[in-house]
């Protein structure tokens, strides 16, 4: 899901570093103070894992490339702004170190990765628990379904990018449709690694996951 340099226009790739700069501002501010000595150490390990992860890339049809995102999984056991921000250095370090992902494109792909994929991760895990408790089996269906639904629309919102982008050879009439289906089919493993870690974290040190105001686990 990395756009690479060259995939978006000038206006494009502004609009999306705008967005970008904009959440990123608001959750610097809101996450002020949230970092606590075990926070930290879910945040290093969190941040190193989904490095790995997302280093592992399939090519796709159309130019781009299929892998593990991890945004929900962060959005979940961190809440949504520290989630962003774990994202962003993330990707941060593999589009200036290893050239995975543009310069041009980082703010389309820390929107993509790091906004949307968290932002539906958390709410579509919070739903659940708000809407059955903290119980396992709304916890698993939660986090399952924010794994799953959360990078396939980043890989929607990817799509409808390089889609719109003048700089790009397909339009969004085979871009959407790459990026969204093959998404939709890797979103079902990426839902139940989430669900699973999750789940483990909860049973296990279950004041890691009250990073996102769960108010207790079973």
């Amino acid at each position: 899901m990395h756009i690479p340099d060259g995939f978006l226009d000038p206006l494009t790739a502004g609009i999306c570093y705008a967005l970008t700069i904009a959440f990123t501002a608001y959750a610097v501010y809101k996450a002020r103070g949230a970092l606590g000595p075990e926070t930290i150490t879910l945040t290093s390990l969190l941040a190193a894992g989904i490095f790995a992860a997302q280093m592992l890339n399939w090519p796709l049809p159309g130019g781009t490339s299929l892998h593990m995102v991890g945004g929900a999984l962060a959005g979940i056991l961190l809440g949504p702004w520290l989630g962003e921000l774990v994202l962003l250095v993330v990707l941060l370090i593999q589009c200036l170190v290893f050239g995975d992902g543009g310069i041009t494109a980082l703010g389309a792909n820390v929107l993509n990765m790091g906004i949307i994929d968290v932002l539906v991760g958390y709410a579509f895990f919070m739903a659940f628990v708000k809407l059955g408790g903290p119980e396992r089996p709304y916890r698993l269906a939660g986090a399952f379904l924010g794994g799953w639904l959360g990078i396939t629309l980043a890989g929607v919102a990817c799509g409808l990018e390089i889609g719109y982008s003048p700089a790009f050879p397909f339009g969004i009439a085979i871009t959407v449709p790459v990026m969204g289906l093959w998404h939709f089919g890797l979103g079902v493993i990426e839902g139940i690694i989430t669900a699973l870690v999750v789940d483990y974290i909860a049973r296990r040190a279950p004041s890691l996951v009250m990073s996102v105001r769960l108010p207790g686990v079973s």
